[in-house]
């Protein structure tokens, strides 16, 4: 749904405002979860038989995990629908800032049915930091094949939008109105334009890919076949980009990329003209 404003402040079980995760994750554990139960996406209880009162996956087990500790400002919310299940089927992580703003810092849904594909780590089986370590060219190989952008590990549920939505009502009823990122990759750059995000820092970066991709600019020469991830016709979509940046076409760091949004506002930044994922 589209985002409205906040019509109410959140308040504490005893009418007093809050303001912040620190505040929140002070109160009773019960109170608090009830309050972040709010962020977990509607399909885990429609579609997966969770319960939203005792949050127990259909065996009765709780396996919904809110980590809000007392003394911090951090929040992180893991659902998995069985402890077999390798990855969580919902998990995201978000905290306070020094600034009043809100830090969106990671955020997961996954298609827990769906192939996975191993590009989280190498051929021996390590954690290889998102490919920064070391990468697993077969798998990604595959995962690229199968339609997913960097770092994905298996489909998604096409549900980020509502849940950002949401999110942001909850942000807003904190008095908060600043949200900020840091995209793992730059189709999750584009993507979060899509949702309403400016740039803190790394907008020039962003306009000189979408230039250099261009016919008979740099990055557009360096699709030259080398690589799986380097064919010609890959700058015409956000994925095929992603893929070339995250195989090291841009010969530099994908790093200090920084965006926020005004809650409630959308920016209409727009970086990858012809835009088609």
């Amino acid at each position: 749904m589209p985002f409205t404003p906040a019509t109410h402040h959140l308040i504490d079980s005893n009418g007093l405002p809050l303001f912040s995760l620190k505040e929140i994750n002070a109160l009773p554990v019960a109170e608090k979860e009830r309050i972040y139960s709010t962020l977990v996406p509607e399909l885990v209880f429609e579609r997966y038989g969770f319960d939203r009162d005792t949050f127990c996956s259909p065996d009765g087990r709780s396996r919904i995990n809110f980590i809000c500790p007392e003394g911090l400002g951090l929040l992180r919310i893991a659902v998995r629908r069985s402890p077999e299940d390798r990855d969580n089927l919902f998990f995201v992580e978000v905290a306070d800032t020094p600034y009043r703003q809100m830090e969106f810092s990671f955020c997961l849904i996954n298609d827990p049915d769906a192939p996975r594909f191993n590009v989280d780590c190498d051929i021996q089986g390590r954690d290889n930091s998102f490919g920064t370590m070391r990468r697993n060219i077969n798998e990604e190989v595959k995962a690229m094949a199968a339609g997913l952008s960097p770092n994905q590990v298996r489909a998604g549920l096409k549900t980020f939008k509502p849940f950002f939505d949401r999110f942001e009502q909850f942000v807003a009823s904190l008095g908060i109105d600043i949200i900020v990122a840091e995209p793992l990759s730059y189709s999750n750059a584009i993507r979060y334009e899509y949702y309403g995000f400016d740039y803190i820092t790394g907008k020039q970066l962003m306009l000189w890919i979408d230039r250099e991709f261009q016919p008979g600019g740099i990055l557009h020469r360096r699709l030259d076949g080398s690589t799986p991830f380097r064919q010609p016709g890959m700058e015409k979509t956000v994925r095929g980009r992603s893929w070339a940046i995250h195989d090291g076409i841009l010969e530099q760091p994908w790093d200090e990329i920084k965006i926020y949004k005004s809650v409630g506002q959308h920016a209409h930044v727009n970086t990858f003209v012809q835009w088609q994922y």
